[in-house]
């Protein structure tokens, strides 16, 4: 691959990033500190990316893949994205402020889903190539977090304005993207096919079943992280906390470069279970602390968990689809998996994290909502434990790579 076309590659991916970054994890301060919305009301505005998620597989496929230029779609995206961050960022009431973040959820899941697939389309190793390019991602993500940190944005809606100014931005510079014109040269497709439900026949090996239930009952527990963690670092006054989250996407490179020794080492039950537990650890840590801990490496260490907590879940998530599935169900088998994870389980964990995060809430003498965090973060430490003893138990992961069993059961 040229180098050329490396960095025009890297350059869309930290943009692409970095619009997300921008607001995604201060969202939270925003919404309680600055509009005063419920915990519920958070909870709802975080599943926007699962709605935009189980919505966006209909744009690609009925539209993006099938009439129109990838790079030209995704200008359209981000342009439209742009306008719907910025009148998320006027929005004073949650319903309106609810419907403009949906528009742009839908926007951006379906670009997300673009460029991963316009950059597939351009490198010549998709296997040694596409990781290289995505490791850009973090960069995006820890620069956005740097430049809200600082900027100490984390409760302003300027973070919604800068996320609308990158996204126009973006939507630029998609127009000089390589050309990437549609593949699909059929005239029809299906529901089933959009959002992989017809892998749906792979639940019919139980290992499999057990794999998509696991992920689906561990994007539970995690959706308080996204929800609550910002919000919980300022609460506890500690200062530059966006900044300070970055150090999660740093710890997501790393691990992501040693995968390839873990995956060797331990094998797809071993890494899941461990992503798992880091999941119970992580949240454990964060209650610790607001137990009364004085120690903040409790926090940093929480933190600091990030890559083995997304990594060993998602990311294997995804390598075990492509090994199980057969060569014909691969693309709507990880369509599945995106919707159970990305979708349904973001969208029950996030709604849930809002309600709990309500439960234990309460307003301060100087009319600020203040939480008992001991008590949010040991509801989802329990419920991440509970899943991954299940899933220790119950998944056996004993077909080796390449293994034909799975798609003779699914056939």
């Amino acid at each position: 691959m040229k180098p050329t076309l490396w960095v025009r590659l890297w350059v869309m991916v930290f943009l692409q990033y970095g619009i997300w970054g921008l607001w995604f994890t201060t969202m939270g301060t925003y919404l309680t500190r600055t509009l005063k919305f419920s915990g519920e009301q958070v909870g709802l505005a975080y599943g926007t990316t699962a709605i935009g998620a189980m919505v966006s597989p209909f744009l690609v496929g009925l539209i993006a893949d099938r009439f129109f230029a990838a790079q030209r779609v995704l200008a359209v995206l981000h342009f439209a994205g742009a306008g719907f961050l910025y009148f998320v960022s006027t929005a004073k009431t949650f319903p309106l402020f609810y419907a403009g973040l949906i528009a742009h959820t839908i926007c951006f899941m379906a670009s997300l889903a673009l460029t991963n697939s316009l950059t597939l389309r351009h490198v010549t190793e998709p296997a040694r190539q596409f990781p290289r390019v995505m490791l850009v991602a973090s960069i995006g993500w820890i620069a956005a977090g740097l430049l809200i940190g600082e900027r100490h944005l984390e409760d302003s809606a300027d973070q919604f304005r800068l996320a609308a100014l990158a996204a126009a931005a973006m939507g630029v510079y998609c127009l000089t993207l390589p050309h990437t014109p549609p593949l699909v040269s059929r005239t029809s497709v299906t529901a089933g096919e959009l959002l992989g439900l017809d892998a749906l026949k792979l639940l019919r090996v139980p290992s499999f079943a057990v794999f998509m239930a696991g992920s689906f009952l561990i994007c539970v527990p995690l959706s308080f992280y996204f929800s609550w963690t910002n919000v919980f670092l300022n609460e506890l006054k500690i200062s530059e906390a966006a900044t300070k989250m970055t150090l999660g996407q740093v710890s997501d490179v790393t691990f992501l470069l040693l995968m390839p020794f873990f995956f060797r080492l331990l094998g797809v039950k071993g890494i899941m279970l461990l992503g798992m537990l880091a999941w119970t650890v992580r949240f454990a840590l964060f209650g610790l602390y607001a137990s009364g801990s004085p120690w903040m490496g409790l926090l940093y260490a929480g933190i600091l968990l990030h890559g083995m907590c997304y990594d060993f879940c998602f990311v294997m998530g995804r390598i075990y689809v492509d090994r199980r599935a057969p060569e014909h169900l691969r693309a709507t088998a990880q369509g599945l998996l995106a919707f159970v994870t990305l979708g349904a389980g973001m969208f029950v964990g996030s709604w849930l994290s809002g309600v709990v995060g309500e439960r234990y809430s309460q307003l301060s003498g100087a009319g600020l909502k203040t939480h008992d965090w001991q008590h949010i973060w040991l509801i989802p430490a329990g419920m991440a434990g509970v899943v991954c003893v299940a899933f220790g138990l119950l998944f056996k992961d004993d077909e080796p790579a390449g293994d034909t069993g799975a798609s003779q059961t699914a056939a």
